[in-house]
């Protein structure tokens, strides 16, 4: 393990903004059980893919769209609101 410090951009929560050093954009902190829960809901619309449920598989994206759009405006606020242009 190596102690390094870090810049924060947004307050902590489930999914900081920050910046790690030698990076010249920020990116997003993850914590373990959302990142699980994410993946859990990846899961759910591949199963539902495989057992040719569209429906289930469209809605499920659906939220998981909506929950990446959600994390994406955040991120892009706190770039904004420190004048750091966009990466992407």
């Amino acid at each position: 393990m190596e102690r390094v410090e870090a810049e924060l951009f947004t307050d902590g929560g489930n999914n900081a903004v920050v910046r790690l050093p030698d990076r010249r954009f920020p990116g997003v902190l993850i914590q373990g059980d959302s990142l699980s829960i994410l993946r859990s809901d990846i899961a759910e619309v591949v199963a539902a893919c495989e057992q040719g449920d569209a429906a289930a598989a469209c809605e499920t994206a659906g939220l998981l769209l909506t929950d990446l759009d959600a994390l994406l405006t955040r991120y892009s606020a706190a770039l904004d609101a420190h004048e750091i242009p966009r990466p992407y």
